[in-house]
């Protein structure tokens, strides 16, 4: 059967999700369009957004650069980086530390920053940081917080910075490992949260990503094959305030190199309203990247779309009789390429057989999660 408007609108109630036809908020059915004239910020978003062009040494976006932000795990970055630096001229790996940092690096794993942190001098590292790169905005967290790393400030040029330097300067194997490991970021973190936002959803490879996180209001990670047991997150308290930097909103950060050579430096630090949820901060530092002036850089093709609905299974197939690849966080906005008829699934009172194909997780999830005012996707080609 066919979701009409109306009926769609309905569904909201029946099932409290936002099922149906697209929000004002959440559009139905967005065609990859080319980048608008100026970064585009979403309502009630606060951001700070450097890209830097190391072809013509410039920069072709800057908003709130030198603006600090909490740097959550971006600052993973700062203590690889302290922990290769004097470890010349052959920069060798014992196997012990390379299990630490590689997951460290590519699935954002709090328990190596933990250790790193811990047995490195804690705010110590940031000092040496600051004064080795000449970072301008980058500070230890605030008095009574020394033990979090995650509340470290950082800038989004500084992070220009910490990327010019591990690119120009750094010791060729410092450049290798680090990049390298940055160029194999996992969708799903350690924690099972989905970092495959921002730079990594905006544009197709290669890339590099260093994400970073943080937010009482985010629910349990969704991310990879269901299970009983969940991982945690950084423990992290949260202050009314601090000096420096707002240690309360929900942070949601996307850092790295997009194109050929890591010809662009992209480095996008977000806060969002208290209470936003995992899915709508994603869509929204989505939404910010996409509109970001990077030239030539590739643009995944497809649409758009809002889903519904918390932890909608991505199947290999377009059926729910294989185990999923994978989860979605709650109300995220996906990439959808095509369609096909596939197994009818059922969410009383509605029924739907036509399903979506993600191309950024090589997966399915039935339309009937999808927002929009028919079961067919009007917009979309058939697979």
């Amino acid at each position: 059967m066919k979701l009409h408007l109306l009926a769609a609108a309905a569904a909201l109630l029946l099932i409290g999700g936002a099922a149906g036809p697209a929000a004002a908020d959440t559009p139905a059915g967005q065609p990859v369009q080319p980048r608008a004239a100026s970064v585009e910020v979403p309502a009630g978003v606060s951001a700070g957004v450097a890209v830097f062009d190391r072809r013509t040494g410039t920069f072709t976006e800057q908003l709130n650069s030198s603006t600090g932000f909490r740097s959550a795990s971006v600052v993973k970055l700062l203590l690889a980086l302290d922990y290769l630096w004097n470890r010349g001229p052959d920069h060798t790996l014992p196997s012990a530390d390379r299990a630490w940092l590689e997951p460290m690096l590519r699935s954002s794993n709090d328990d190596a920053a933990n250790s790193y942190w811990s047995d490195n001098g804690g705010t110590a590292i940031i000092t040496r940081m600051v004064s080795r790169l000449g970072l301008k905005d980058t500070a230890p967290p605030p008095t009574g917080y020394e033990g979090y790393w995650g509340y470290t400030a950082l800038s989004a040029r500084d992070t220009v910075t910490i990327y010019r330097y591990l690119l120009d300067s750094a010791p060729g194997p410092v450049r290798d490992f680090v990049m390298g490991n940055l160029r194999q970021s996992t969708r799903c973190a350690s924690d099972r949260f989905d970092q495959h936002f921002g730079v990594a959803g905006a544009f197709e490879k290669p890339w590099a990503v260093k994400q970073g996180w943080a937010g009482s209001s985010y629910e349990t990670g969704t991310c990879g094959p269901p299970r009983t047991a969940t991982a945690t997150g950084t423990a992290s308290p949260a202050p009314a305030a601090a000096a420096g930097v707002d240690l309360t909103r929900p942070a949601l950060h996307s850092t790295g190199t997009v194109g050929a050579g890591d010809r662009f430096i992209v480095a996008v630090f977000t806060l969002h309203p208290v209470g936003t949820s995992y899915g709508k901060a994603y869509t929204d530092i989505g939404r910010l990247t996409r509109s970001l002036n990077v030239p030539g850089a590739a643009r995944p093709a497809g649409w758009w779309y809002g889903t519904w609905s918390d932890h909608v299974n991505v199947r290999p197939n377009p059926g729910t009789d294989t185990s999923p690849i994978t989860q979605l966080p709650a109300d995220v906005e996906v990439l959808v390429g095509c369609q096909a008829r596939g197994e009818e699934v059922s969410v009383p009172p509605y029924t739907n057989e036509w399903w979506a194909y993600l191309p950024q997780y090589n997966g399915w999830i039935s339309n009937i999660y999808i927002n929009s005012p028919d079961n067919k996707m009007p917009d979309v080609k058939d697979c």
